[in-house]
């Protein structure tokens, strides 16, 4: 698939100034349990207003331009919030507390996160994944998981991050919005929130029901979560959509109308309007009225560099693409950026659809994590949070697989355990099997019991070795009390 490079760009450039147009508009009337009655910018002319829903995607940008997309994960991420991510406000502060006391990403957002976990600061971000990889919805919906699953876990919120982002990637060169929702849904499990809460506008609006009825639809079929969740506010955006239809500011005052998170319905319909239809989409008088700067409101400045403008993210992101289109030696780049201009491109949509992400990511349990070295990669799953009492037990499943070095290897494991505490099951060494998939999955089930004195938090370390291999893979495992 050929794509030009200027057409991109312009894309590009739309989906933040969309972003940065909605959010400003919509942040007066953040919070709002009525239906509102905006009809343009509220503030006065010249600059947009802070908001996060752009700042932590800045974030996101310097660390995968620094550690590259190939080391890029939810780990990584979660230290780049601990540096440069100040706010300690809802699912935020929670999941910061939480890595500060060694509960490792995605169980950062887990663990005693029920009142956020299905909120909505992850899939207010998903930007800066589909324009890093347009087109490419399987690598955009992968980063939005890694993302989101910082700070919700598996809840509703990073389901909601890979509806999100699979719709915007798939946007860069598909325009039907039918289609464009179809391939969000594809993405998420059929029976999530999310999914019942999008698939119930559509109903209404296939159905001729006015926006106004489908809004009291949803905040009916969201009373079990209440207000500031994500399934209501991404079907506000997917309300404003359908019945916006196409017209930039119809879409955006709709959604932004509905009340609740505003800024993050208005500046999510934005970003996907933009990258729809570039920046001729966009009417030039709201683009004229907040300029092109970018000011931030969560990002701890201090020395480092970070975008002040959409011109300056966009070129950063250009920077990168040819970074992140790469595949690898043998194949062939999923999209190709060109010069020269590209007549219309005829996308399958049925290539852009399936579960099999999704599928992978519901088969571990909700409290676990990875960790890896260059060669060997560990699951570590709990059968329940990772909590203790003395003398109480706690079972966990350690799975080893080899990735890209592949070679027959046996692995050793060892525990360094707190004082008292002791393995009172579970194997000590794994043979690996040759190959990949099933055959390259190497299981310890492991019992762990603590002694008569537990700490409020209980660092473990489990050591795996390989004869062949130089490099250990010590897994850091916290326990609190």
């Amino acid at each position: 698939m050929k794509i030009n490079k200027e057409l991109l760009r312009d894309k590009i450039y739309a989906c933040w100034l969309g972003k940065n147009i909605g959010g400003t508009m919509g942040a007066p009337f953040e919070g709002q349990k009525c239906t509102n009655n905006a009809t343009g910018f509220t503030h006065e002319k010249g600059a947009p207003l802070p908001n996060d829903d752009l700042d932590l995607q800045l974030v996101w940008l310097k660390a995968i331009s620094e550690v590259g997309p190939q080391n890029l994960n939810s780990k990584i991420l979660g230290e780049y919030w601990l540096t440069y991510i100040g706010p300690p406000w809802n699912e935020y502060g929670v999941c910061k507390a939480n890595m500060r006391m060694g509960i490792i990403p995605p169980l950062s957002g887990e663990i005693d996160n029920h009142l956020w976990r299905n909120s909505n600061g992850a899939w207010i971000r998903t930007e800066i994944w589909a324009c890093l990889y347009p087109a490419m919805p399987e690598s955009a919906i992968n980063f939005a998981f890694e993302d989101a699953s910082v700070d919700h876990g598996f809840g509703e919120g990073t389901f909601a991050a890979v509806f999100v982002a699979a719709i915007q990637s798939s946007a860069f060169v598909i325009n039907d919005l039918n289609t464009l929702l179809a391939i969000g849904l594809s993405k998420i499990p059929a029976d999530c929130h999310v999914a019942r809460s999008v698939k119930l506008v559509m109903d209404h609006y296939k159905n001729g029901k006015t926006w106004q009825e489908a809004r009291e639809a949803l905040i009916k079929d969201s009373e079990d979560l209440g207000w500031f969740q994500a399934p209501a506010n991404v079907a506000y955006v997917v309300l404003g959509l359908l019945y916006g239809q196409g017209d930039f500011k119809k879409s955006m005052l709709t959604a932004i109308n509905c009340g609740d998170d505003t800024d993050c319905t208005g500046a999510t319909v934005g970003a996907i309007l933009g990258i729809m239809n570039g920046t001729k989409g966009i009417p030039q008088d709201w683009q004229a009225y907040i300029g092109d700067r970018i000011i931030t409101i969560a990002v701890i400045l201090g020395s480092a560099w970070f975008p002040g403008s959409c011109t300056e993210l966009t070129d950063s992101v250009m920077k990168l693409l040819p970074v992140t289109t790469y595949p690898g030696l043998k194949s062939t780049p999923a999209i190709e950026i060109v010069n020269e201009p590209v007549e219309t491109t005829t996308v399958d949509p049925a290539s852009f659809m399936g579960d099999s992400f999704i599928k992978s990511v519901l088969t571990r349990s909700r409290h676990s994590f990875t960790y890896e070295t260059a060669c060997t990669k560990a699951l570590i799953e709990f059968d329940g949070p990772p909590q203790i009492q003395p003398n109480a037990e706690i079972a966990l499943k350690v799975t080893v697989t080899h990735t890209r070095c592949v070679s027959y290897n046996r692995y050793e494991l060892r525990w360094l355990l707190p004082e008292g505490f002791s393995v009172i099951s579970g194997k000590t060494n794994l043979i690996a099997k040759w190959g990949r998939g099933a055959d390259n999955v190497n299981i310890a089930e492991v019992k762990i019991k603590a002694g008569e004195k537990v700490q409020p938090i209980n660092r473990l370390i489990l050591e795996i070795t390989s004869p062949s291999r130089a490099v250990p893979l010590l897994v850091p495992i916290t326990l609190l009390a």
